[in-house]
């Protein structure tokens, strides 16, 4: 079934490693045959790889642009989506379903899959932030006397209140 594609005016798009970008009015594309393709919202560049999500998608990217070098991406791709997993558990049920579709060899499903991660890491890394946040409010109220805090701990402390 061959793939119809509207390419906007200014659009830029990856064909087979190939970079396309359509300078003229909007124009409709049809693919009669198998092709890596990807649109420029759904390509990342690699100065945007800065966190562990990111670096999943990136090589999986590669992965399926350049199939000259896929071995060598996976290798990357299953390394970093290990260590993400590693770092953030709750991301599991997403790696797995990812790497299910790279081991089908459906490299633009596991792509488009690994986008969850993206989006897991974001909703994590944003609670994150507004925990911080309550936090620095806490540290930064006027009202804190740190010799108070001090004496509560000595209080608490079971292990001060012991006597050899």
């Amino acid at each position: 079934m061959p793939l119809k594609i509207d390419f906007k005016a200014g659009e830029k798009m990856v064909i087979n490693g190939a970079v396309l970008e359509n300078i003229g009015p909007n124009a409709k594309i049809i693919v009669h045959n198998q092709a890596a393709i990807l649109r420029e919202k759904e390509v990342l560049k690699v100065d945007d790889c800065a966190t562990p999500a990111s670096r999943v998608y990136f090589a999986l990217q590669c992965a399926y642009m350049f199939p000259d070098k896929e071995a060598e991406y996976l290798q990357s791709f299953n390394k970093y989506l290990g260590d993400y997993v590693q770092a953030c558990p709750s991301a599991a049920d997403i790696a797995d379903s990812v790497r299910a579709l790279v081991e089908q060899q459906a490299l633009y499903k596991g792509l488009r899959e690994s986008r969850k991660l993206i989006a897991h890491e974001v909703s994590t890394l944003d609670s994150f932030h507004e925990g911080m946040a309550r936090i620095s409010e806490l540290a930064d109220e006027d009202d804190v006397d740190i010799e108070q805090i001090d004496q509560l701990e000595d209080e608490t402390d079971p292990l001060a209140k012991t006597q050899p």
